[in-house]
């Protein structure tokens, strides 16, 4: 039991160690994460149809939510496992959000990381990450079987 604890705490390492080399050698690296979370945000704020939906929810929350954001990125991006948070679970119930407003979120994200990606990779790399949470969380939220079965439809 011991080595097949001490195999898999290598295995997670080996992980870690590879995304950490992966994320450097496309200029991810903490600094950058929160960077790109303060900035994007900021512009969340701005935003006339995210920033209403984002401030009603988080009002006088931002800098625990902007601390949870930097620990999820940074998970994502490192393998590290920092994160422990339940995506799904904190937006059920967010008032006004709907689907519509995804699209409008990647494309805020895609011009955030336009002027602050370090690398081309970079911002490839984060946004296909977040078109995976975006499409993930949109399913999990917002799914009707009924629209992907026409005799369940009821028109």
């Amino acid at each position: 039991m011991d080595n097949e604890i001490q195999g898999r705490a290598a295995h997670i390492a080996a992980i870690r160690e590879k995304a950490e080399a992966e994320m450097a050698a496309i200029g991810i690296d903490d600094a950058f994460i929160s960077r790109l979370v303060e900035t994007f945000y900021g512009r969340v704020l701005q935003h006339a149809e995210l920033g209403p939906v984002f401030d009603a929810r988080l009002s006088g929350r931002w800098p625990e939510h902007m601390a949870k954001m930097k620990s999820f990125w940074s998970s994502v991006a490192f393998r590290s496992g920092a994160y422990g948070g339940k995506p799904v679970q904190a937006h059920l119930g967010v008032a006004n959000m709907t689907p519509e407003l995804f699209p409008k979120w990647l494309s805020l994200f895609s011009q955030t990381l336009d002027d602050v990606a370090p690398t081309p990779e970079a911002k490839v790399w984060f946004m296909a990450t977040a078109e995976r949470i975006a499409k993930s969380l949109t399913l999990s939220l917002f799914y009707n079987p009924a629209l992907d079965d026409p005799t369940k439809k009821t028109e």
